[in-house]
């Protein structure tokens, strides 16, 4: 059928919808939610059979949802109502849970329900990894079931032959900045941890460091022996630093603060989400810094850790990396350029590359680079050539790491950089819900680096990337597969792919055939490289990123400033807007 996505943004859930009904060969359109006259045009323009709204933050106008289906995906299950109803469930510890498609009516989260999808939420996840992983899976499902009840010129379905559904929460209201605020003397380590990530993503929960009024997002809880050995400190003192993070005493325990808002927002701009240690760099130069080992056990906190698995002589290395976001600064790429040399050293016949949970990488730190625009004597272009060129070198150690095989696991979505930087490995491997989005025009136009000129046709020819750049369009694990960009897609979700990605890599050490396979991969990097060297590929890509960052054209710095700063759209970009 013909379907128009209408939504807010087109964030993960919308392209997961747009990516799974276009598979099931529905015709899809998009249009963001801009005004109710554009939203009535597009409707006219496409004639859709069913308008689906998988994110919005207003009401569909009358005018459309009294003529056609309109189904919204609320996150949360039948009966629950109200614009946080995901920050209510992590605020009150819910585990019981569901995402519901229910039709448009004159009521928010109203109308007569099509189809529920329950889930469970995992305990301590924050707002948005449930969002993106529980919410997205369950609203996928339900979605498919709605669908599938649709009849041409008929109504909406009766209510009876829906699944039983849970007690109905009713009407919740949109949750204040009051009613998550932190009080340092007041609140423990757990009641603050549960308030932040009832927050994360948006709008981040308020809270004072350094004695100025912050938002705080991605929040770790300290180990055991941090809270012991800072049990005489002051709640709501800073401690110290480690990585992008700050240690804050709460009443009882400690935790990192990862990253910030600080201060209040100006003329309805809210400052910039940056690094903790960015935010308050000088105050954070003064504290002591608490660096811990890479290769370490326990539940010491850090966004870099290395483990290894498997007999001596067929180990497996684990370089797990976890960037909030899955955005990397050039601290972040520097950081994982020495964790992988740390790594080189090692005897492993395997290296795996486990990327977040939620983003395996998504490339550059636009907010960090926008920052910069800010700091006397630099600039965000300045800033942009040198996360580029960090995030290169990350690309180059991987490429010239040829004594052993690397595998990337895309546990979460990748996006522009953090893509290319997956197929610098000789296997990718990805959960089968994950989302790539193999280009980075929708930035302003941006010509990308991390070696896609080497990378990407090697693995899926010329023309097609050609096609894959020019098309801007995110793509599922399957489709990634069939195209030959991913080696493997398995694990219906994020649980199940992690059972079986150790198993996989100890086998592939085990392999009868490794030594076979390493030495022609070697054989390969030569023959490229008397080819074509990698510094001329990496020089070239350089180049058209010099045009982009300091040339005549301000297209990306426009983009990278209207992304970072959630400024509104104005118009829906017409490789989405098919019906335009």
């Amino acid at each position: 059928m013909r379907i128009l996505l209408l939504t807010h943004a087109f964030n993960g859930l919308a392209q997961r919808l747009f990516v799974e009904l276009r598979a099931a060969g529905h015709a899809v359109s998009v249009e963001l939610d801009i005004a109710d006259a554009v939203t009535e045009e597009a409707v006219q323009r496409f004639d859709p059979a069913v308008v689906l709204a998988p994110f919005l933050k207003r009401a569909i106008p009358p005018s459309v949802w009294q003529r056609r289906p309109c189904l919204v995906v609320h996150p949360g299950p039948p009966g629950d109502r109200g614009p946080s109803a995901l920050d209510h469930a992590v605020l009150e510890g819910a585990r019981d849970w569901g995402v519901t498609v229910l039709q448009a009516a004159a009521d928010f989260d109203a109308g007569t329900v099509w189809a529920w999808q329950p889930c469970t939420l995992r305990e301590g996840a924050t707002k948005a990894s449930l969002y993106r992983h529980e919410v997205v899976q369950a609203a996928t499902q339900a979605v498919r079931a709605a669908l599938a009840r649709w009849q041409p010129g008929g109504g909406a379905p009766a209510p009876a032959e829906l699944a039983p559904r849970p007690a109905a929460r009713g009407w919740r209201p949109l949750l204040r900045a009051a009613d998550r605020a932190l009080d340092w003397a007041r609140h423990d380590a757990a009641e603050a941890l549960r308030r932040i990530r009832s927050a994360d993503g948006f709008p981040g929960a308020a809270g004072m460091l350094f004695g100025e009024p912050c938002k705080l997002f991605d929040a770790h809880a300290a180990s055991a022996a941090v809270d012991a050995e800072t049990a005489a400190a002051v709640p709501g003192q800073v401690l110290a630093r480690r990585g992008p993070a700050l240690l804050v005493r709460a009443a009882r325990g400690t935790l990192w603060i990862g990253h910030v808002r600080r201060g209040e927002a100006v003329d309805g701009v809210a400052p910039l989400k940056l690094a903790a240690t960015t935010a308050f760099a000088a105050e954070a130069a003064a504290l002591p810094d608490w660096p811990v080992p890479l290769q370490r056990g326990g539940d010491e906190w850090d966004e870099l850790r290395y483990a290894e698995y498997g007999p001596p002589a067929a180990r497996v290395g684990w370089l797990a990396f976890d960037f909030h976001n899955g955005a990397m600064s050039e601290r972040q790429s520097r950081r994982l350029v020495q964790a992988l040399a740390q790594a080189r050293d090692r005897d492993t016949r395997v290296l795996v590359l486990a990327g977040g949970a939620d983003f395996f990488s998504n490339g550059i730190h636009l907010h960090d680079i926008e920052a910069a625009a800010a700091r006397a004597g630099d600039s965000a272009a300045d800033a942009s050539m040198r996360a580029i060129e960090a995030i290169d070198d990350v690309a180059l150690a991987l490429l010239t790491l040829t004594d052993r095989l690397t595998v990337a696991a895309l546990r979460g979505n990748a996006g522009a950089g953090g893509c290319f930087l997956a197929l610098a490995a000789d296997r990718v491997w990805a959960q089968q819900g994950v989302l790539l989005n193999p280009h980075y025009k929708n930035m302003g136009n941006l010509y990308g680096s991390e070696y896609w000129t080497y990378l990407l046709p090697r693995r899926v020819g010329e023309p097609q990337a050609r096609a894959l750049m020019r098309g801007r369009l995110p793509m599922n694990a399957a489709q990634a597969v069939a195209l030959g960009l991913v080696d493997e897609a398995f694990g219906d979700d994020a649980p199940a792919f992690e059972a079986q990605l150790l198993p996989r890599a100890l086998a592939l050490a085990a392999d009868a055939g490794w030594t076979a396979l390493v030495q022609a991969k070697q054989r390969q990097r030569a023959a490229d490289e008397a080819a074509r060297p990698l510094a001329d590929y990496r020089a070239d890509e350089l180049a058209h990123m010099r045009r982009n960052f300091y040339g005549f054209d301000p297209s990306y710095h426009v983009a990278r400033h209207h992304f970072v700063h959630r400024k509104p759209h104005a118009w829906t970009p017409r490789h989405l807007a098919l019906h335009r």
